[in-house]
């Protein structure tokens, strides 16, 4: 299998964390899709979005949620993404919490790295930090918990995404979370393997 990839994505880094936790880290290979100058995201994933994961067999899966529950299939069901339907959708649901979370740090990122100063939205930064701060106060209220599922994954992912964008900044509000994310990383094989770049 193929994880195409960016060094510096915490969607990308959830699926190869995933890869490491479910065993399957020597059968995906990364390749960084900035480098790659044939550029198969284009062919294959008509969002033209990473990550994206090719299986063995050849089919393009596409996005991040959907690249964990293959990697669950593929090392037997049940892992990473819960049977009981209490626990499965808790895990959903903290994943897609988690999902969002990055999706609008990125934005706030982007809107300082990427765009001039004069066009920069005051408003727009506002209302995507809003979602970050309310995201991070829900999940200091409702601690992740133990458990290595999708949902805690992408949770250790995002938290990690605001440690190395914004410098940590997050863990002086949310001490409890923070306690959780720093157990999470002793505990869980891979999270410091696939420490993001950039």
């Amino acid at each position: 299998m193929k994880l195409r990839y960016g060094a510096a994505s915490p969607f990308a880094r959830k699926c190869a964390l995933a890869s490491h936790v479910l065993g399957l880290a020597d059968r995906v290979t990364l390749v960084d899709n900035a480098t790659d100058p044939d550029d198969a995201i284009r062919s294959r994933n008509p969002l033209n979005k990473i990550p994206m994961l090719l299986t063995d067999d050849g089919m393009a899966v596409f996005d991040s949620p959907v690249i964990l529950e293959y990697l669950d299939h593929v090392a037997g069901g049940g892992k990473i993404l819960p049977t009981e339907p209490k626990a499965r959708f808790r895990a959903l649901i903290q994943q897609a919490l988690a999902d969002g979370l990055m999706d609008a740090a990125i934005l706030v990122m982007y809107e300082g790295r990427f765009r001039e100063s004069h066009q920069h939205s005051p408003k727009w930064v506002a209302m995507q930090q809003g979602k970050v701060d309310k995201a991070l106060q829900a999940l200091e209220a409702d601690l992740p918990g133990d458990e290595i599922t999708v949902g805690t994954i992408t949770i250790a992912c995002a938290l990690g995404y605001l440690d190395f964008r914004f410098n940590g900044e997050w863990r002086k509000a949310h001490p409890r979370l923070a306690t959780w994310q720093d157990g999470f990383r002793a505990r869980v094989p891979g999270y410091d393997k696939t420490q993001p770049v950039g």
